[in-house]
């Protein structure tokens, strides 16, 4: 069984909606799959609630002692992919998952504020040495500034940047939040639109990640904090001036200001 954590700092990257993406793209690839939520928003609950029985099904883990058990007993049963949406921060619970991941998606809009952010997620993901990469997503149709946004995620000492971010990057698209209220996976709600077409894209890169498709495991706990990530920004304390931001043109402006 393969384990996949969604994880990240900042609220509002779009953790749950990727969640139920991927658990359905894997699903329909073959997988039987499960959805652990670890969140006590309850955004897959609620989720789960306006859809019914029908697969896959939303498990609630909020005891940081019961995730590496259940994952066991999900393995035993049969399950061939879970997948594990987790609360903002870094709570002991998301720690637990992160321990027990073969691959750590990180979710990131392409802004400054939410790149940062992912630094203190990035440190627990690489404290347990495993494999992890960053998801664009809520991004613009088009613009420079998503491309800026995956060059200061991989950075130029970083490991292969298509190893570091996913592709492809997912837009913002009015059908994953049409999906979410109709309890309903993307993949479902709208099968032949763009949003669906991505999600199919990101699992098969997703998949190809967790067949061990890239480097080994050593190499990517070697990687060093990407430069919009550095240590200094998330040790700034209030008698200590700002520092200038790495300059990247329009990748640092707001991923709304194109809309």
């Amino acid at each position: 069984m393969h384990t996949i954590v969604l994880a990240t700092q900042k609220g509002g990257s779009g953790k749950s909606t990727l969640a139920i993406g991927l658990a359905l793209a894997a699903r329909n690839a073959g997988h039987t799959v499960r959805l652990i939520e670890t969140d006590p928003q309850g955004t897959l609950s609620n989720w789960q609630s306006r859809r019914g029985t029908a697969e896959p099904m939303v498990e609630t883990i909020y005891n940081v002692g019961r995730i590496e058990s259940r994952l066991e007993q999900l393995e035993r049963g049969g399950i061939t992919l879970t997948v594990i949406d987790t609360a903002s921060g870094v709570s002991a619970v998301t720690a637990a998952a992160i321990r027990c991941a073969d691959l750590c998606l990180i979710p990131s809009r392409p802004t400054i504020t939410d790149i940062e952010s992912s630094a203190a997620t990035l440190k627990a993901v690489r404290a347990w040495q495993k494999p992890f990469a960053y998801v664009l997503n809520q991004t613009p149709v088009r613009g420079r500034r998503i491309d800026n946004a995956a060059s200061a995620l991989g950075g130029e000492d970083a490991p292969d940047m298509n190893e570091m971010v996913a592709r492809p990057f997912i837009s913002m698209r009015n059908d994953h939040q049409d999906a979410l209220a109709s309890g309903l996976a993307v993949g479902e709600y709208a099968p032949t639109s763009k949003a669906a077409e991505e999600i199919g894209q990101l699992w098969r890169w997703t998949e190809a990640r967790l067949n061990g498709a890239t480097r080994e495991r050593d190499t990517l706990a070697k990687a060093t904090f990407p430069p919009a990530l550095t240590p200094r920004v998330a040790q700034r304390t209030e008698n200590t001036p700002a520092q200038p931001l790495p300059p990247s043109g329009e990748g640092l402006t707001p991923w709304d200001a194109c809309l």
